[in-house]
């Protein structure tokens, strides 16, 4: 079950992947090129690098950082508030700064040229963890394609952490730590059988953690014995169905499982319809003849 839920979440990233590209890169990455899709709706930030295009007026054009306090210097018009604004916002603003005494009808466009406000942070289980800059509205989805998606030892469950409201995390935060405000679930098998809802809209400051999944050890009389994910519902068979199957020489109906139980490990008889917990060990002896 476990693999099959794998085999097919992993498409759905992989699918994905174009379209994510368009909406967000990773920091460490070459600038991309300005989006295809619109960007009017973008809130402009601190530090990101803004575009402004005055038709006519190459001597007004150029491009300009949004500085610390949130303002934007622009030719004539001085210094003009930008930070909290939205690219359509901004360019209203100067349209009317501009014609105010400046010039007839200006025309200004305006493109962000590089992304460096808003940002989310990914860690754990995935191809490629670490800050991923945000280019407009971006999914989880979305994110997990960018970080390459999910790895083979990733939990059924992804977490966003985030912090209070005003507060710029310089960093990745855990659930548990102080800095985290509200912890949210999502479960990837909800995501990939079409549950959008749980397609979150990341936020300025979100870390996406993607946690180990929990393991169980199978071995003796199966085709391939090892280390296993698990969920809170993997059975015994479905654990056996991942090792490969019983053996030949395996007696199934002697299944055994060794288990820590208030810190001591205790021996109890495993049967196929059990649900096996995290750290468990399974053992399938030889059949007897």
């Amino acid at each position: 079950m476990a693999l099959l839920v794998r085999l097919l979440i992993v498409p759905i990233f992989t699918v994905l992947w174009a379209a994510a590209t368009v909406t967000a890169q990773p920091v460490s990455s070459p600038r991309a090129a300005v989006p295809a899709r619109p960007i009017a709706d973008y809130v402009i930030g601190a530090r990101d690098l803004v575009a402004v295009t005055v038709w006519n007026q190459p001597s007004l054009s150029g491009k300009f950082t949004v500085d610390a306090d949130g303002t934007l210097a622009v030719p004539l018009v001085g210094r003009v508030p930008a930070a909290g604004r939205t690219v359509r916002d901004l360019e209203r603003l100067l349209v009317e700064k501009l014609a105010d005494g400046f010039l007839k009808n200006p025309d200004i466009s305006i493109t962000i040229d590089d992304y460096r406000s808003q940002r989310v942070f990914v860690v754990g289980e995935v191809r490629q963890p670490g800050p991923i800059q945000l280019t407009g509205r971006t999914t989880l989805i979305e994110i997990l394609a960018l970080a390459r998606s999910t790895t083979a030892e990733a939990a059924k469950e992804v977490v966003i952490v985030r912090a209070p409201a005003g507060v710029a995390p310089t960093g990745a935060i855990l659930p548990g730590q102080p800095e985290a405000n509200e912890v949210i679930r999502v479960d990837l098998r909800a995501l990939e059988s079409g549950a959008l809802a749980n397609n979150l809209v990341l936020r300025d400051g979100d870390t996406v953690f993607v946690p180990r999944a929990p393991t169980v050890v199978v071995f003796g009389q199966v085709r391939s014995p090892g280390v296993y994910p698990v969920t809170s519902t993997t059975t015994v068979v479905e654990v056996l169905a991942l090792a490969g199957g019983v053996a030949d020489r395996g007696a199934s109906n002697r299944i055994k499982i060794l288990r820590t139980v208030n810190g001591r490990k205790v021996e109890v008889k495993g049967r196929l319809n059990d649900v096996v917990r995290p750290g468990d060990t399974i053992i399938v002896p030889e059949r007897r003849f």
